[in-house]
């Protein structure tokens, strides 16, 4: 079952940590089936706390969502990110669509 990671920038602290981020963290997709679903598009905050942008990212299932996010090349870019900026990271698990219906 599909799962995704869902990333909301809160709040950049530091922009040089945060281009560092951007510069690594595209290496970490290298050997990872992953399908970007949002990316710093346009977007409106319903509910909620306001933010400064959003990510999904698509995988085949948590496994494989989990290994992109432990892996080396992500933990190597996510020293950055840390860094540089105020984020909220989930992981959930998609459904299928005769259960969304």
């Amino acid at each position: 079952m599909s799962a995704y990671v869902v990333f909301t920038r809160e709040r950049t602290t530091d922009a040089a940590e945060l281009d560092r981020y951007k510069q690594k963290a595209p290496a970490a997709r290298e050997g990872h089936d992953l399908t970007p679903l949002a990316f710093y598009g346009e977007f409106e905050v319903l509910e909620g706390a306001p933010i400064e942008g959003a990510v999904i990212l698509r995988f085949p299932d948590m496994a494989a969502a989990r290994a992109w996010y432990h892996s080396p090349a992500y933990q190597d870019a996510l020293t950055h990110r840390l860094k540089g900026a105020d984020y909220r990271v989930l992981l959930i698990e998609g459904v299928d669509a005769a259960v969304a219906n």
